[in-house]
């Protein structure tokens, strides 16, 4: 199928879901503290879950990472991560705009490359999702952390937070942990808001080579993602205070 007849048929195809806009979510302005990502949220500027998750990462993630830039070299890692970035940024707009039933172009080479894997996200992801209560939600848990998810709704019948995610290359599950983890912190923060009981949640990713993978977290496990964030939260601030 032709990129242009793609975006046709992604302009006609509105979402098939139902919006039930039950709660009201705020709006926030993001800021870069000492270059890490802060949400400001009542006058208050709190750091973003991937901020807090990225200042904590184990000795071992940061070796794995060093490794692999010294590997590519500076230039070529940083070109990399900044392609998959606006990649990951095309699609994300793509997929807003298909659930929002907007339509939307993007004539880029970016966007030529992220609008298939949009498509496929759509096609082989979404169909189990019944319900939207918001996208490009912001949350935030009081004096602690902030951040935004895709979608929160219910899918496949259950309360759920909704991430999606593009990939240079097909993941294990045992590799993205951190997605994980990302899921509880929202989890965490809408229950407390908004007394739900979101217990679940959900990962849809596509490769550039248009593989589709979903990932789903829930129960005891999802309760485990949840404490692990808790101590990168404890972890955070300790780290902060000693370093005033």
């Amino acid at each position: 199928m032709s990129g242009i007849c793609m975006m046709s048929q992604m302009r006609e195809h509105r979402a098939p879901v139902k919006w039930n806009k039950k709660f009201i979510y705020p709006k926030s302005q993001r800021s870069l503290i000492q270059g890490k990502r802060h949400y400001d949220i009542n006058t208050t500027k709190l750091p973003s879950v991937t901020t807090i998750i990225s200042a904590t990462q184990s000795e071992e993630k940061r070796q794995s990472l060093a490794k692999w830039k010294a590997r590519l070299g500076d230039t070529a890692a940083d070109r990399v991560r900044d392609i998959a970035a606006l990649r990951g940024t095309a699609m994300h707009t793509f997929l807003e705009a298909y659930i929002r039933g907007t339509g939307h172009r993007d004539l880029t080479s970016v966007g030529r490359e992220a609008e298939p894997m949009a498509q496929k996200i759509i096609n082989e992801g979404l169909s189990g999702l019944d319900e939207i209560w918001g996208s490009e939600v912001v949350l935030y848990y009081p004096e602690l952390y902030a951040g935004a998810t895709d979608v929160v709704g219910i899918y496949n019948g259950q309360e759920s937070i909704i991430d999606f995610k593009q990939t240079n290359k097909p993941k294990r599950r045992e590799w993205i942990d951190d997605y994980f983890i990302q899921l509880g912190a929202y989890a965490m923060a809408h229950n407390f808001i908004y007394e739900t009981k979101i217990q679940s949640g959900i990962i849809l990713m596509c490769s550039k080579d248009h593989l589709f993978q979903k990932f789903e977290v829930s129960g005891k496990e999802f309760v485990s993602y949840q404490h692990a964030f808790l101590r990168k939260v404890d972890e955070y601030y300790r780290n902060c205070n000693q370093n005033k």
